[in-house]
């Protein structure tokens, strides 16, 4: 899994030689006026390659984490013989590559990388005793052993958020999916409604009334056509496997719409009244579910309430719209007792958007269901 970066590669590689030359002017100005007395005497040469040593190792520490810690381990061991500038020097030399290697490789390797570090550091301050051994190996221990737990955590940490991002992603492509559901089923249902109800009408009078036959045949042929290129549009985002349509998405239906809809509903035998007016200004999200929400009621009023009238009405407020479907059928079946999704998707539709919802029977017969959708006044101008 690729972890993400807090730095870009250029800065990053930047900062480390800006880095590496600050040590390297440091500690070679002080080697050159001579200002330190070493513990055990070494080479100049020796000490000019320490210095040299530590330098690469930070410059080369992103590009070859375990060759940049060698040179820093190499580093470390004539820095703690000789003292004084040349030890801290090292020190921060290691620890930085030792950071990338805990940063970049499986934490065995680290820890065996980690184990060679405290182990140069106890034999060496071991073998010169004095009265501050105590104090400088828990100093150079505790660098070796920090740098490797800083890397761990930073590697642990990135590693967490690239599996969130990856989570969310997932949820993303989950949640556009089930969204794709439910708008197949609201166009499946509604459609295969029509056909249902059609088909049976042309059955019935085929024979006394062809004209009427071929009128049902009519509206089933266009009903379906228009059924499967919905069918196809959606089936190329599922295909795609990232929510990615494999081709341009038609456009959304609008509340204008709902008058194509209306016609086809009374040529299934139910009349439609549509009333209020049909907003065009309204959030693009909130007028789909509007549209939705409309289209499965009248569906199941075709599919359950026999013939019948409908009467829908929009009503806009404030940051907020109503709609309400009415119809006075007395089918058999009703969309509260037959069951299915279509009340369940219109409520969960409603719930996005903190509103209301109500569906149930008349007293007086008949169904209704009325939603109320609020919206805040920032989406407006979105659109």
């Amino acid at each position: 899994m690729k972890q993400p970066s807090g730095l870009s590669r250029r800065v990053a590689n930047t900062i480390d030689v800006l880095l590496a030359l600050v040590l390297v002017v440091a500690v070679g100005g002080n080697l050159s006026a001579g200002t330190w007395t070493f513990l055990v005497a070494i080479p100049m040469w020796l000490a000019w390659a320490t210095v040299a040593a530590s330098g690469v190792a930070i410059a080369l520490r992103r590009h070859r984490p375990l060759i940049a810690y060698g040179l820093g381990l190499g580093s470390f061991v004539p820095a703690l013989i000789a003292g004084n500038g040349l030890a801290p020097a090292a020190l921060l030399a290691t620890g930085c590559a030792l950071y990338t290697v805990a940063l970049k490789h499986h934490r065995i390797t680290s820890l065996i990388a980690m184990g060679l570090g405290l182990v140069v550091v106890m034999i060496f301050e071991l073998l010169r005793l004095g009265p501050n051994t105590i104090a400088s190996t828990a100093f150079a221990g505790g660098g070796v052993a920090g740098s490797w737990a800083l890397g761990w955590m930073t590697r642990q940490r990135r590693a967490n958020l690239a599996q969130l991002a990856e989570t969310q992603a997932n949820q993303a492509v989950s949640d556009e999916r089930l969204r794709i559901a439910r708008e197949m089923h609201d166009v499946v249902a509604h459609s295969m409604s029509l056909i249902a109800v059609k088909a049976a009408v042309g059955n019935h009078v085929a024979r006394e009334q062809p004209e009427e036959a071929q009128e049902a045949l009519r509206v089933i042929e266009l009903t379906s056509r228009e059924t499967l290129v919905e069918l196809r549009r959606m089936l190329g985002v599922l295909r795609s496997g990232d929510g990615t349509p494999e081709a341009a998405l038609g456009p959304a239906p609008k509340l204008s719409d709902l008058r194509t809809l209306a016609e086809r509903a009374g040529q299934a035998g139910v009349r439609v009244e549509l009333t209020g007016e049909l907003i065009d200004d309204l959030p693009e999200g909130v007028a789909l579910s509007v549209y939705r929400i409309t289209q499965e009621a009248v569906t199941n009023v075709v599919k359950h309430a026999g013939p019948s009238s409908c009467r829908i009405t929009i009503t806009e407020d404030p940051g907020e719209v109503s709609v309400e479907i009415v119809d006075d059928g007395r089918g058999e079946g009703s969309p509260a007792t037959v069951g299915g999704h279509g009340l369940i998707g219109m409520r969960e539709r409603v719930a996005v958007y903190g509103g209301d919802f109500e569906a149930g029977p008349l007293p007086a017969g008949g169904f209704r269901v009325y939603a109320r959708l609020p919206y805040a006044a920032k989406e407006m101008g979105t659109r």
